[in-house]
């Protein structure tokens, strides 16, 4: 090849093979379990938000990822926190698995629930507020831990 004769072209690609639509937001993310991974998380979460053009949510769902990291890390320091984030059907859905251990007492099971039901009470308010609904929910097998999770409609 002569040395100025320019770059080959790359092939054009396949005409019968269309592209795929974009599909709606969806993010995964995997944190440390400390209370300053909720503002990777924050920061994260908006992001995606305004690149997905649904602005509209940004505060809410900013609050309540860093709710819901902060509050779990302190339950569960120093094991990994699972984010994930969803829009489908006009709706946002916001879930975070922790590490937290099951309790096979159920008095200690209670307590503990009615604990982080308690310390997260500004995702309660926030999501009331936006007239969407949150929860907490022990894993089902294959998953240990436990889940919070909110969901904002538009």
């Amino acid at each position: 090849m002569h040395p100025y004769a320019p770059p080959p072209q790359p092939a054009a690609p396949c005409p019968a093979r269309a592209p795929l639509p974009a599909p709606g937001l969806l993010l995964s993310l995997t944190l440390p379990g400390d209370p300053r991974s909720a503002a990777v998380g924050r920061h994260a979460v908006a992001a995606s938000l305004s690149t997905y053009k649904l602005h509209s949510y940004v505060w809410p769902v900013t609050l309540a990822v860093a709710e819901l990291i902060a509050v779990n890390a302190a339950l569960t320091p120093a094991r990994d926190l699972y984010l994930s984030l969803r829009h489908r059907d006009d709706a946002l859905r916001l879930v975070l698995w922790d590490q937290h251990p099951g309790h096979a007492d159920p008095d200690t099971l209670a307590l503990c629930e009615a604990r982080r039901r308690s310390a997260l009470w500004l995702l309660a308010a926030v999501v009331d507020d936006w007239g969407g609904e949150w929860g907490v929910a022990e894993g089902q097998p294959p998953h240990q831990g436990t889940k919070s999770w909110a969901l904002l409609p538009r």
